[in-house]
């Protein structure tokens, strides 16, 4: 099951329309929230998928806005211009683009076709960043399974990526390469090597702190990484829930009641996070769970 399936949240639209990039500083000042340990500014987004219940992509960024977030991390795909005028009603930000192809269209197939599939939703991907004037997207490089093997996925979601690459830089957009249960990039060391190897600073690493519990440490990972991470998902997870009821199940635990040790996650970033956003990505519904949601983020920001 993919991650997305399960939060069940998803929202894609098939926007197709090309609009002139607007003038958004990805790194703007609206909403700025600044820690008493240092002067780097983290804000707070929320993944679109994630956003549950009824309502136009106004409706829902109005109810985003209410709950107290600065951003959204929209889907690629959806309608430009819908997005755009929700973002200018409310005053959020997009802090990022989640691409919506990588799953369907894994840039890890033995089909040349549908690594080309991914290869061509990237670039919506990018090129919605660029519409919604941030400068980074959500990239899931590629799964591991019982017919791909794990070189094959590393080596063919490079060649994609690298064809990437020219893009992203004419765009100015950064390729964040994801960190999910795919059975790939399982240590720290790997994914380290597999962002150095491309030599560009137009790739870099998207953190999630949640999907990270099953076999590792959030906050080591975020130490070693360091300013290669391009954004952070705020995520958690309860080994415990996972043991007794399904790996799947450990998702369902609010955020700060889980395991991970969000003293010391808040800790790394504040020395090496350079990407200003903290996405959360945990399903919530209706305005009570939006702002619950918030407030619990808000809490993490004070350790």
């Amino acid at each position: 099951m993919e991650r997305r399936n399960f939060l069940k949240k998803a929202l894609v639209a098939t926007g197709a329309l090309t609009i002139p990039s607007i003038n958004l500083d990805a790194f703007g000042s609206v909403n700025m929230r600044k820690t008493e340990s240092n002067q780097s500014a983290l804000r707070k987004s929320i993944m679109w998928g994630t956003v549950g219940g009824e309502g136009s992509v106004l409706e829902k960024c109005k109810a985003v806005k209410a709950a107290g977030y600065d951003g959204i991390e929209p889907n690629s795909h959806m309608d430009r211009q819908e997005v755009l005028d929700a973002m200018k009603a409310t005053g959020l930000i997009a802090s990022s683009v989640c691409c919506s192809t990588h799953w369907n269209s894994p840039l890890s197939s033995p089909d040349e076709v549908i690594r080309q599939k991914g290869i061509d939703g990237a670039i919506v991907a990018l090129e919605d960043a660029k519409a919604y004037g941030t400068d980074a997207i959500l990239l899931v490089p590629g799964k591991v399974d019982d017919t791909v093997s794990y070189d094959e996925c590393w080596n063919r979601s490079t060649e994609c990526i690298k064809k990437l690459i020219p893009i992203a830089k004419k765009l100015k957009v950064v390729v964040c390469i994801e960190n999910v249960w795919n059975n790939f990039l399982l240590s720290p060391m790997e994914a380290k090597n597999y962002v150095d190897q491309f030599k560009s600073p137009y790739v870099k690493f998207y953190f999630d702190c949640g999907n990270i519990l099953v076999y590792g440490w959030p906050e080591q990972w975020i130490n070693i990484l360091g300013d290669r991470i391009g954004r952070i998902h705020i995520k958690e997870f309860s080994n415990k829930i996972a043991d007794q009821k399904g790996r799947w199940q450990g998702f369902n635990v609010k955020l700060t009641e889980g395991d991970v040790n969000w003293p010391k996650v808040m800790q790394n970033i504040r020395k090496s996070y350079k990407g200003g956003w903290l996405t959360t990505e945990m399903g919530a519904s209706g305005q009570e769970e939006l702002s619950d949601l918030c407030k619990r983020l808000d809490k993490i920001l004070t350790m």
